[in-house]
């Protein structure tokens, strides 16, 4: 609807519902939502979202159907791990089970019916593999096009997957005054929580989008790890750190890596 108006002429707003929420005073119904509506639209201290282009709409849709797609394929190996782990046959997680699968057939005498549905759960594995694979080069062919994309893909450790996902999510990002301010919506500040003239700061807040945090943080780990590498004005702040900070952030890095452990973004 926001863009149809567009197309006659208007400037819509879109708002949150969460931000509308606590203008309603009574029960729910069109009057009062419409009330409420309005009354949060004119506070000055309002933000809105920003309508999604057609073309953003379609790439969003693109990566949904890639994030579906990944997650039927951890699916799949955990799958095949549970019914070969019920036989007494350990194999690491991941995509290990996949490629010794035949190994595991030939050394062990597993039910014939059994050993069927494995190797066409492998098959379903692979052919998740090569779908992700095309809708990945769809994403690369389409960045390709983008000029915001495109910007985003020369700042170091930024690939294709998290410039496509900012580009679809935030557009050109015009609707934040400054960079921290879209730090904030994507929940990569502290959390504040002060009083009586004491200010305290926790972890970050994790609110917004929490793909494009996802993404980001990941980026940031690699970055760390290359920081030996790196050169400008990101290399020199991360040259900044002490000793001790740099091995912690290397630490954290490669135990998140290897998945010996759950830290969260």
């Amino acid at each position: 609807m926001a863009r149809k108006l567009e197309e006659l002429g208007h400037s819509p707003k879109l708002i949150s519902p969460q931000f509308v929420r606590p203008f309603v005073k009574s029960n729910k119904n069109d009057f009062v939502d419409a009330e409420a509506i309005c009354e949060a639209a004119s506070r000055p201290s309002m933000r809105f979202v920003q309508p999604r282009t057609e073309s953003q709409q379609a790439m969003r849709a693109l990566h949904r159907v890639r994030e579906s797609l990944v997650q039927d394929k951890v699916k799949t190996t955990n799958q095949m791990h549970a019914f070969l782990l019920e036989f007494g046959i350990s194999v690491p997680r991941g995509a290990a089970v996949i490629s010794r699968l035949s190994t595991i057939l030939e050394d062990n005498s597993l039910p014939l019916y059994l050993s069927q549905l494995l190797l066409k759960l492998q098959q379903h594995y692979h052919y998740l593999v090569e779908q992700i694979k095309d809708l990945e080069s769809q994403l690369k062919r389409k960045l390709d096009e983008d000029e915001v994309g495109q910007r985003l893909l020369s700042i170091p450790c930024v690939g294709t997957l998290t410039a496509s996902t900012i580009s679809t999510e935030i557009g050109d990002g015009k609707q934040y005054a400054s960079s921290r301010d879209f730090a904030a919506a994507t929940g990569l500040v502290p959390r504040q929580y002060s009083t009586g003239g004491r200010t305290t700061l926790l972890g970050i807040s994790k609110r917004g989008n929490k793909k494009i945090r996802t993404l980001l943080v990941q980026c940031a780990r690699v970055f760390i790890q290359k920081l030996e590498h790196q050169s400008g004005k990101l290399a020199r702040l991360g040259q900044g750190f002490t000793v001790p900070e740099k091995q912690l952030c290397r630490h954290l890095c490669s135990g998140k890596q290897a998945g010996q452990n759950s830290l969260g973004p």
